[in-house]
């Protein structure tokens, strides 16, 4: 089993080397930045979807432990959160098949047809979650989600991010009673 101190360096310079541009940027949120991060260049290439799984397993699995939870499901926003939540539910899978995460994706949103259904995947109504996010930033695609999942009956124990930009979203999150655990903040990314 890889241990967390042996994936940090290695995933921290996989991001920098992948995910991290400096420059003059507008985000989704129409601000502008001086930092872009795409963790889908990270969390798509094998090695670091790998990385992602184990040492966001072990970040939901602290959480779980230190808060006595019982989790369900694993996912978010499609498509930031797609590659991390399937990676850390393979990794529950592979380290405590007791306790592996089921995984599911929530569209932006519903399907026009069929069933028209906005969460796709292994999630039912009653079931505790985590909701994923790659980077958050004003926290509106993670809450998106998390309206989402409530309605259709999900209860949210926490949310995991990748990457916290420190502008805010936490503070979002975190104000309507849901904890945030990241991975990296801008802060421990760029020290």
């Amino acid at each position: 089993m890889t241990l967390l101190t042996d994936t940090v360096p290695d995933l921290k310079a996989l991001l920098l080397e992948k995910s991290v541009r400096t420059g003059t940027f507008t985000l989704a949120s129409g601000k502008e930045s001086d930092l872009y991060i795409d963790c889908r260049m990270t969390a798509l290439d094998p090695f670091g979807a790998a990385l992602i799984g184990d040492m966001g397993w072990h970040a939901v699995r602290e959480q779980i432990v230190a808060d006595n939870l019982s989790i369900d499901a694993i996912g978010g926003m499609t498509l930031g959160a797609d590659p991390i939540s399937l990676a850390i539910g393979m990794a529950s899978a592979r380290q405590h098949p007791d306790e592996a995460l089921q995984v599911f994706t929530v569209r932006k949103e519903p399907k026009g047809h069929g069933r028209g259904k906005q969460i796709e995947g292994n999630f039912s109504e009653g079931n505790t979650i985590v909701v994923v996010d790659d980077v958050i930033t004003t926290g509106g695609s993670t809450l998106k989600a998390i309206d989402a999942i409530e309605r259709e009956g999900g209860k949210v124990a926490f949310a995991l991010v990748l990457v916290d930009r420190e502008e805010g979203g936490r503070e979002a999150i975190e104000a309507r009673g849901i904890p945030v655990v990241a991975l990296f903040s801008r802060s421990t990314l760029l020290d």
